[in-house]
Order: structure tokens, then C-alpha cells, then sequence
């Protein structure tokens, strides 16, 4: 076992009290320590290597992804919201040669077949050796092309929950439920391990109901109900999510006075978000990582908070910036992606631009999105895209301006109902907030909303800039200049 699961371990030795539920059933610490030995004993008498975990948000998956790092084996989680095709790449690519989940046709024509320890197993082709160390393999999507594995030990996932338990301690958490999917990397670190160093309680609920379904849709009400009925001290949300609860909660729907942290991280958050739910009482803090240093490097905390950053730097990790003002992370990070040369060197380039202000780190956008307009003037569209999309009639927004005299906007209305002339008054509110350089100066109503359907977004709701541009380019060069 690698010295950081050692002390995980020892860690959750000390803990009393209920570790897991999931409705009715629920699991102590010492029931939790019980099952996961049971498990991991299990996978090591199997012989098996690198195993995904193809399972709904409950008790069965984060009792078989801490067996996992228990036994000191290769996790690689599938993402529900990735598409088949993306899903048959992860397990062809990471060379799994077991898939904790039920039998499908994925499962059938990747070879796998049902045991009888209840478990899918197979043979697999000769597979990519992992870098030494690595104990978990997480996909990002990305926004062209398959998702790519990276490969993460013990050690950085654990620093990682650590700085978070450090962070939350004001807030005293001691009910954390989870929202986002544990198959994404900031639910898993953030939403399971964490609260678990802590000693508190993990609440787990099928996808479903808590109002997910399919790789985008999503039911406000349900989450309204999983709030009310679990009473949580936490949640992490992405910032649609907190934007529809800001926006239901003005209207009058009362939300849980139990929440204490609600973190919300995964893209932009425009400030006046931040500010409305401040209006309304809620504690929510914004913070910023990457997959690549295994989730959360920044976070705004109780005793350190600034609207408009993503906080401060964690504990386990030191950020500096390039001479162009790309953000660099030293500290635990990934060991490298499979296939691919091992990590290099100390410091992580993130691709994300920023700068610091008294120690909180604010973000412009990412390094390759950034346009030059014919003027010369760098635009992050993402900063405006983010203000776009708070004006109730906008659902959807995409900024191009790459060598234009004028930028230009594609809408995603977010009512069929919606009028143009709605449309432009929210154009125009953004508009008095912004340079002239960052304006958009020209709009268009789009066809159909962006899915990852239609190729327009990633399968976790990333803009596809280059599928848009190619979409949309005869009709923006249309426009009067």
C-alpha cells in the first residue's frame, strides 16, 4: 500500500459514527473499513490489474473505488455523460481487464464476460504500461478528440482531499452529499475522500434522483426534494447548477439553512452569481483545478474569501505565472497520460491564463480560446460567454472574434418563446458592463440548442470553438462589418 493510503487509512481508523449512506442503508466507519478489506481481498485473490468502474452514483461505487486504492489497484472510472463510442475508448485504451457494472452490449463487444464472482472479466489486448504508482486513471473529455487517461498515485488524490478537509474545518461539515457524478474527478477527491478525512457523513444518490438524466438533462425540482429531505451541510456544484438554485431560491424556494460550503468550481463563475447567492445567505466559495493535478489547486475558504477569484492556492501546492501569464502548479500532480512520455519537470503549465491579486488568483480564460481582434486586443471569450449566460433569456452563448473588427455572438435563447428583442436587451445589459473590445457588437439566434449530440459541445457541456466556428462561419461572414 502506498505510504498516503496508509495514512488514509489510519486516519479513518480514528472515525466513529456513520461513514456512507444511501437511502435506508447505511454503513459505520468500522463497517466501512470491514467491507472495503473484504473487497479489496477479493480483487487481489482475482488477479486482476485495472479495473473500471462502470456503476450509478451509491454505496457500490465508493466502496469498490476505496477497495481499489486499498488493494492497490488501477481505478479507472466511466463516465455515464461520455458517449459509447468515448466509453469503448476508455476501456480499449486503459487495457481494463475488469468492469464492475452490469453486462451491456458495450460490455458483450469489448469482450467481457460474467464470472462467477459476479464481476466482468476478460483477456485483454496488450495495453499501455501505466507510469510506476499509478492507482487511478481519470478521462477528460477535452474539447476535440478521444478523452485522454490521466494517471494519478496515492499521494497526489490524497494531498489533494487533505488541503480540502484543512479548508472546509470552519465550516465544520460533518454531511456531505453528493451531486456531481463520484466518475468525475472533483466529486471523488472532493466529495468522498475528503469528507471522509473529516470523519463526517457521505450521503450517496442515484444519479436520477438527484435530477440528472442522460449526458445533459437535468430536473431542478429533484434536486430542490434530495436538498430538502437530506439536510447536507455541503455540496459541490458546477455554476449551472448553482445558477439554477440561486434563480429558484429568488423566487422564493426555500433551500436547506443546513447548507454551510457549497463549493462550485468546473468553469467560469461570473461575480454577480457569487453576489446574488451572497444576497440570499448562501455560503458559496469558487475554486479552480484540473484534472492534471488531480483536482482542486485554488479555492476561496471561510477565512479567505474574494468574489470574482478562485481563491487562494491549497496547502499542497505552490502557483506562480509564465511570462505570458499562464498559470504553473508545483505540488502532487499527475504521473503523466498513458501512452504518453511520463510528466516532466516540477512545475504543471495549465494552459488557463490569469494573474494574482493580494494572493487570490484570478483567471482570464483558457490559453488556446483566446482571440485577437483586428485591432489587436486579447479577448478571453469565456469571460463574456459567462456574463452572457446569467441574463435569464440566454441559455447558451458563444464569442468569436479572431481577427474581426467587430465580435460576434451565436445565442442559444433559453425559452422557444424568447423574442429578439429580449435577446438584445440582454445583449445590451452585458454590453454597459464590458470594454468595447470584449462587446459583442453582432448576434445571431441559434439554430438548435449546442449538445454533444450535435458536436457542438463536449459531453460534459464544453463549447466545441473550432465545431462552431465551422458551423456558424458562412453566417458570421455575413454580417456587416
Amino acid at each position: 500500500m502506498q505510504p498516503a493510503a496508509e495514512r488514509f487509512w489510519t486516519t479513518l481508523d480514528q472515525h466513529a459514527g456513520i461513514a456512507l449512506s444511501e437511502g435506508p442503508r447505511q454503513l459505520s466507519y468500522a463497517e466501512l473499513r470491514h467491507e472495503v478489506a473484504a473487497r479489496a481481498s477479493h480483487l487481489q485473490r482475482l488477479g486482476v490489474q485495472r479495473v473500471a468502474l462502470a456503476l450509478d452514483n451509491g454505496l457500490e461505487w465508493a466502496l469498490w473505488d476505496l477497495a481499489l486504492l486499498r488493494a492497490g489497484l488501477v481505478c479507472v472510472p466511466l463516465p455515464a455523460f461520455f458517449s459509447a463510442a468515448q466509453q469503448e475508448h476508455v476501456l480499449q485504451h486503459a487495457g481494463i481487464d475488469c468492469l464492475i457494472g452490469t453486462a451491456s452490449p458495450l460490455s458483450e463487444r469489448c469482450g467481457f464476460q460474467q464470472t462467477a464472482n459476479g464481476l466482468l472479466q476478460r483477456q485483454p489486448d496488450a495495453a499501455a504500461p501505466v507510469p510506476a504508482g499509478t492507482l487511478k486513471i481519470t478521462y477528460t473529455s477535452g474539447t476535440t478528440g478521444q478523452p485522454k487517461g490521466v494517471c494519478l498515485d496515492a499521494e497526489a488524490q490524497l494531498a489533494v482531499a487533505e488541503s480540502l478537509r484543512r479548508a472546509s474545518l470552519p465550516c465544520d461539515v460533518r454531511q456531505h452529499l453528493c451531486v456531481l457524478p463520484l466518475a468525475t474527478l472533483l466529486e471523488n477527491i472532493a466529495g468522498l475522500y475528503a469528507p471522509l478525512l473529516a470523519g463526517a457523513r457521505v450521503e450517496l444518490r442515484q444519479l436520477a434522483e438527484i435530477g440528472f438524466s442522460g449526458a445533459a438533462g437535468f430536473e431542478l425540482q429533484r434536486l430542490l426534494a434530495t436538498l430538502q429531505a437530506s439536510q447536507p451541510h455541503s455540496l459541490i456544484l458546477l455554476p449551472q447548477l448553482l445558477l439554477a438554485l440561486v434563480s429558484a431560491a429568488e423566487q422564493g424556494v426555500p433551500l436547506p439553512a443546513s447548507l454551510r460550503f457549497i463549493a462550485v468550481g468546473g468553469g467560469r463563475v461570473a461575480p454577480q452569481l457569487l453576489e446574488r447567492a451572497e444576497r440570499l445567505g448562501l455560503s458559496v466559495f469558487e475554486g479552480y483545478g484540473l484534472s492534471e493535478c488531480a483536482s482542486v489547486v485554488c479555492l476561496n475558504t471561510p477565512d479567505a474569501r474574494r468574489i470574482g477569484t478562485v481563491g487562494r492556492p491549497l496547502a499542497h501546492v505552490e502557483l506562480r505565472l509564465a511570462d505570458d501569464g499562464e498559470v504553473l502548479v508545483r505540488g502532487p500532480h499527475m504521473l503523466g497520460y498513458l501512452g504518453e512520455p511520463p510528466q516532466a519537470g516540477e512545475w504543471l503549465a495549465t494552459g488557463d491564463l490569469g494573474h494574482f491579486e493580494d494572493g487570490f488568483l484570478i483567471l482570464h480564460g483558457r490559453k488556446k480560446h483566446q482571440f485577437v481582434t483586428a485591432y489587436g486586443r486579447n479577448v478571453n471569450p469565456e469571460w463574456v460567454e459567462a456574463e452572457l449566460v446569467q441574463q435569464a433569456p440566454i441559455a447558451q452563448a458563444w464569442l468569436h472574434g479572431e481577427a474581426l473588427a467587430q465580435n460576434a455572438a451565436v445565442l442559444v435563447p433559453r425559452r422557444g418563446d424568447c423574442s429578439d428583442a429580449e435577446l438584445q436587451t440582454a445583449v445590451e445589459r452585458v454590453n454597459a458592463g464590458l470594454p468595447d473590445y470584449a462587446r459583442v457588437h453582432h448576434w445571431l439566434r441559434a439554430a438548435e440548442p449546442f449538445t454533444a449530440s450535435n458536436g457542438l459541445v463536449t459531453a460534459n457541456g464544453r463549447l466545441r470553438r473550432n465545431a462552431l466556428f465551422n458551423h456558424y462561419q458562412s453566417a458570421i461572414n455575413a454580417l456587416p462589418s
